[in-house]
């Protein structure tokens, strides 16, 4: 089982330097992944102060050698899909082949799609989710490509370089809730899962037992938990990954009192 950070970049965390800090102290601690939340708004209750978590990535992409980085998760329904693949493969490349692509359809929380004319409906989104996640692996092929679609174009256009990472860069998809079959059919299709409101260990299992109709099994892949399940029995229903995750209102401190007590999981 590995351990990972989950990072609300917002509030007194809204520091480029000290989140950087924070990745080198994980690494240094032996945690196997950085992630860092995707938003551009957020509610009234939340600070005001929120950094752009890619080009922190990048930075931190440069300072560390060896853990895991990315954002968890990226709501692709407000990206365009060749900026996002632009910003993966230059993160991919800063870190040597270090990053996963956290996915999911966004949430509204404080206005943060519909203050901005983003699309709501949670259908459409995941619609534009299909859409976009198939044009990213075919920027990422490194051949011409050629696609119109309901959501998004691409006219015979070839992208260069492609990832470090090869067949591409990992591909993790957020699930809110053990009945969310659609999205959990969707990551089991890629990569990972990162469940979101997960009650119990239980809960998780139906989710697996989703990932494994439609897989085979759970060979190669990864689900990432919250460290309130209790990691033991997380691995032994099959999740690979326990993060600890932290407040909006989260400080320098909380962070490093973590890392400093070292690793939750085995």
């Amino acid at each position: 089982m590995k351990a990972a950070l989950s990072l609300p970049p917002f509030g007194q965390l809204a520091d480029p330097g000290l989140l950087v800090e924070i990745a080198l102290a994980a690494e240094e601690a032996d945690i196997d992944g950085c992630f860092l939340w995707d938003h551009v708004y957020r509610p009234e209750t939340d600070p005001r102060e929120i950094l752009d978590p890619w080009v922190i990535l990048g930075a931190q992409a440069l300072a560390t050698d060896r853990i895991r980085l990315g954002p968890m998760v990226t709501p692709l329904t407000r990206r365009r899909p060749i900026k996002l693949a632009r910003e993966a493969l230059t993160v991919d490349h800063l870190s040597a082949g270090r990053l996963t692509l956290g996915l999911g359809l966004g949430v509204d929380s404080g206005g943060e799609l519909s203050r901005f004319g983003e699309i709501v409906d949670a259908k459409q989104r995941g619609d534009r989710l299909d859409e976009g996640v198939g044009l990213l692996q075919a920027f990422w092929s490194g051949e011409p490509v050629t696609h119109t679609g309901p959501a998004f174009r691409a006219d015979d256009v070839t992208v260069l370089p492609q990832p470090v990472q090869q067949p591409r860069i990992p591909l993790w998809f957020a699930a809110r809730g053990a009945s969310a079959k659609r999205p959990i059919r969707r990551a089991a299709r890629f990569d990972g899962l990162v469940p979101i409101e997960l009650e119990n260990a239980d809960h998780l299992s139906r989710m697996l037992d989703v990932v494994i109709e439609e897989r085979g099994s759970l060979d190669g892949f990864d689900t990432m938990v919250g460290s309130q399940l209790d990691p033991v029995q997380a691995e032994r229903r099959g999740a690979t990954w326990s993060y600890q995750s932290f407040d909006t209102h989260a400080t320098g401190n909380d962070v490093f009192a973590v890392i400093d007590r070292g690793r939750w999981v085995d």
